[in-house]
């Protein structure tokens, strides 16, 4: 068996006692955290391996973005990428002993106005997406998970209510499109829906600005794991770990957990 989590964390300092109760509950072999927020001389390498983690790559910058995978199993090489000519620590991949190639990827926010004329913020999104399309679309036929903050839910039912979103970042049409033209330049298995498929309602971020979230439960699905044709038959469970944006200080994010039979 091999469980992986994905979690953009919002800052790894911040969340240190959450991410131990993560490994705790949930016991993983990896996990690929976003928005780490603290560059290499603060990152908590000490407190990571004492939760098991021996392995640890990571892509930081100081107080923002980041990226890091953590795990159990042991890498063989690791690689940062420069993406759309930004060093802003966006998109790391290590490649495990048991031949999986992991990619942790933290696309861009894109800002408030869905306008590519007006807002350089969303042109940086939308060009980062380009450019992990072709990426991607280079290096076909790897068996590789792809997992991290998207900050698209590319769905209907990624989203509390799909005609009012569509005027709002994360689930525009061009967003849509792109990060779907991503997903299906190497024929990638969505992990998330292939366990709960559409038209369920499925979620894993709620805004810091709703005080009433798990009332309304007005989120939207922006992070996301998927794989390669060849691992789609391995998927046992996918939990979407919704107790921990009831934790004191959470994320906004939630961890997803995804066993697989490799």
């Amino acid at each position: 068996m091999f469980k992986i989590a994905t979690w953009n964390v919002n800052s790894i300092r911040i969340r240190l006692n959450l991410l131990a109760k993560l490994v705790y509950d949930e016991i993983p072999d990896v996990i690929c955290l976003q928005e780490v927020k603290a560059k290499e001389a603060d990152f908590p390498f000490t407190e990571i391996k004492k939760l098991g983690f021996e392995n640890i790559a990571l892509y930081s910058m100081p107080g923002y973005n980041g990226v890091a995978i953590l795990s159990k199993i042991p890498f063989l090489k690791e690689q940062k990428y420069t993406r759309v000519e930004k060093n802003d620590a966006r998109h790391i991949s290590v490649e495990l002993n048991n031949g999986i190639e992991l990619h942790n990827v933290y696309v861009p926010a894109g800002g408030d106005i869905p306008d590519a004329n007006n807002n350089p913020s969303f042109v940086h999104k939308l060009n980062f997406i380009d450019e992990m399309k072709d990426f991607f679309e280079k290096t076909p036929n790897k068996k590789r998970i792809i997992c991290g903050d998207f900050n698209v839910a590319p769905l209907d039912n990624d989203v509390w209510n799909h005609k009012a979103m569509l005027k709002i970042i994360s689930h525009t049409p061009i967003e849509i499109e792109k990060v779907n033209n991503w997903f299906n330049c190497g024929k990638f298995i969505d992990i998330i829906r292939s366990i709960y498929p559409e038209p369920e309602k499925v979620y894993s971020w709620w805004s810091y600005r709703n005080p009433n979230w798990q009332t309304n439960n007005k989120g939207r699905r922006l992070d996301h794991i998927w794989c390669s044709p060849d691992i789609a038959q391995k998927i046992n469970e996918v939990k979407i770990l919704k107790s921990f944006r009831l934790q004191e200080r959470p994320s906004d994010h939630v961890p997803i957990i995804a066993e697989l039979e490799i």
